[in-house]
């Protein structure tokens, strides 16, 4: 079996790993990463987005081979309970959250966004959650999250 490479949250990671599985089922059944979920299996819901660089991608979708030397986000590793990130606590401020089942691809795809545009426009925010769907119908409260975070660390 041959051994991936990359960065998992900021730490190097090396797994002996059949090539074309999935970033999704090695971060959550070898890596004991729980906040990607499957979701739709096929790319289309977001539930399982991580960033991969500055953009969001579906980890259900993505083969392992493709991710060499690559530097992975999840949820994990944007925030901790001592440190939140700001779209963490804007999430909380604005009570963006209701299930949580989609919440941390959401959080995933708002940071890559930030990430490329720390001052997005609110159709900019819309255009960049669009792929990811929620039952709950918190959007207009995470695209709120979103901007106040936007705000708040550019004038930090």
């Amino acid at each position: 079996m041959p051994t991936i490479q990359f960065k998992l949250n900021g730490a190097a990671v090396s797994v002996d790993v059949d090539p074309d599985r999935t970033l999704l089922d090695v971060l959550r059944s070898r890596l004991g990463i729980t906040s990607v979920h499957f979701g739709c299996g096929a790319g289309e819901c977001g539930a399982c987005h991580v960033m991969v660089g500055d953009r969001a991608v579906a980890s259900c979708d993505m083969p392992m081979w493709s991710l060499a030397d690559k530097d992975v986000v999840t949820l994990e590793g944007l925030g901790t309970a001592e440190r939140p990130h700001p779209l963490q606590l804007a999430f909380i401020s604005e009570q963006a959250m209701q299930c949580g089942y989609c919440v941390s691809g959401i959080l995933i795809s708002a940071a890559a966004l930030l990430a490329r545009n720390p001052s997005p426009t609110e159709s900019e925010v819309r255009a960049a959650l669009d792929r990811n769907l929620c039952r709950c119908g918190s959007h207009n409260r995470m695209v709120r999250a979103v901007l106040r975070a936007a705000s708040e660390m550019t004038t930090s």
